[in-house]
């Protein structure tokens, strides 16, 4: 939801691409923020075979209200850090993510959703 604040209007493929997720995967989720009235399908104006993305009215209001609650518990996560120690803290945890290979804003959960794994198969922290 948060890409489609920043990125209002990308294709199903586009958004697949950019959380690195099977397309059809991301189909499931979207079927799913749709019935609740978050995300919208248009109609592509330049290619109909595609439909554009965007955050519904209540999309946009849900989104605001995670990131209260998200700023709120980082604050009390936090608190015993100063301004400096935060800053600090957050250019080595961009650092490591950076090096494992993760997509900046998106939780690495979503590039898992869908994956195969056998049994046994150590997690290739790699491709998260």
């Amino acid at each position: 939801m948060r890409l489609l604040r920043v990125a209002a209007g990308l294709s199903q493929q586009e958004l697949a691409g950019r959380l690195r997720i099977h397309p059809s995967r991301l189909v499931a989720i979207l079927d799913n923020l749709g019935k609740r009235g978050l995300v919208e399908r248009r109609a592509n104006q330049e290619d109909r075979r595609l439909y554009s993305l965007f955050l519904t009215k209540r999309g946009e209001e849900t989104l605001e209200r995670i990131g209260k609650v998200a700023q709120e518990h980082q604050e009390a996560l936090l608190s015993a850090l100063s301004r400096e120690e935060r800053d600090t803290l957050a250019t080595l945890l961009l650092k490591v993510a950076d090096h494992q290979g993760l997509v900046r804003g998106v939780h690495p959960g979503y590039q898992r959703m869908g994956a195969t794994k056998r049994p046994g198969e150590p997690v290739n922290t790699k491709s998260l």
